[in-house]
């Protein structure tokens, strides 16, 4: 297969690079921006057009959407910037993909949910009702998608970290390491995901995807993919600290409402993942294991 990566320069565009490096497949790893030493071909999907001519050109069956406006606070007063990298440019790829018969994988948000009080893990089937705009924009980018009638398979995923560009694991590698003490957060509750093992699952829906007999792909849908297990933001730095051996750092847990923010973030978003490794036999990995993994490559 000919596989199409969007926002190849991010961190889950970074680790599709990995996979790809043991791959069969052809990969294209396209972004608006240029990196120094990583090979990217120039493609915005906002241009229609452009998108449906790259797919056609390169005979490509699958897109990896990588690509997102994900600055949660900054969404607020650029919503029509984040509408159209959220929902407008999905569509786009969800259109060149239905053209020819391909595969669209989008990455989604668990911030699609969180105005409503709850504390069981999220099902697909729950109704969205996002706080921010953000969440409404990644939500409208499924609907989006899920009306142009191609296959497609949506990954909401949550908490995401890796050793490539700038994320809160890698934040709080440099807060705990320079500062004698911190407070974060312990009233917002979820699951940490490692960008590798969310490539990982990918990789194995796309391997599915591949073997499929006959025009309609029967797994399109929406799933859920994090690792195992549930934490706080605070409980997420601790263990950060802990295993970094950056223990002198003093971290303590705060509320909320001590960091002001022009979202409502969700109290809890853990993401029940059984129908992804129920349909695709994905193995999920424990969070304290996955981050023990990056914590030890950023290290090296």
């Amino acid at each position: 297969m000919t596989i199409l990566v969007t926002g190849a320069n991010g961190q889950l565009g970074n680790e599709m690079r990995l996979v790809a490096q043991t791959s069969k497949d052809t990969f294209i790893f396209t972004d608006v921006n240029q990196v120094e030493g990583l090979e990217t071909t120039y493609l915005d999907i906002t241009d229609r057009e452009a998108v449906l001519q790259m797919v056609q050109q390169n005979g490509v069956n699958a897109i990896v959407n990588c690509a997102a406006y994900t600055n949660v606070d900054a969404a607020e007063s650029n919503e029509a910037l984040a509408e159209k990298l959220n929902a407008e440019a999905p569509e786009n790829l969800a259109l060149a993909m239905k053209a020819v018969n391909g595969l669209l994988v989008q990455i989604s948000t668990d911030y699609v949910f969180g105005k409503e009080p709850y504390n069981v893990p999220c099902r697909e089937e729950q109704k969205g009702t996002p706080t921010g705009v953000y969440g409404m924009t990644k939500l409208h980018g499924e609907q989006k998608i899920q009306a142009t009638g191609c296959d497609y398979v949506i990954i909401r995923t949550a908490w995401l970290y890796s050793e490539f560009g700038k994320n809160f694991c890698k934040t709080m590698l440099n807060l705990t390491a320079t500062k004698p003490a911190l407070k974060v957060v312990f009233d917002q509750v979820g699951t940490p995901t490692y960008a590798l093992d969310l490539a990982r699952a990918i990789e194995v829906v796309l391997a599915d995807y591949a073997n499929q007999q006959g025009d309609k792909y029967s797994k399109t849908g929406v799933y859920h993919f994090s690792n195992e297990g549930v934490c706080s933001w605070f409980d997420f730095t601790k263990m950060i600290a802990e295993y970094s051996g950056q223990t002198a750092c003093d971290v303590q847990p705060c509320h909320s409402d001590e960091f002001p923010s022009p979202v409502t973030r969700p109290a809890y978003s853990v993401l029940d993942k059984t129908k992804i490794k129920e349909t695709f036999g994905v193995r999920v990995p424990y969070w304290t294991d996955s981050l023990k993994k990056c914590i030890s490559n950023l290290k090296n």
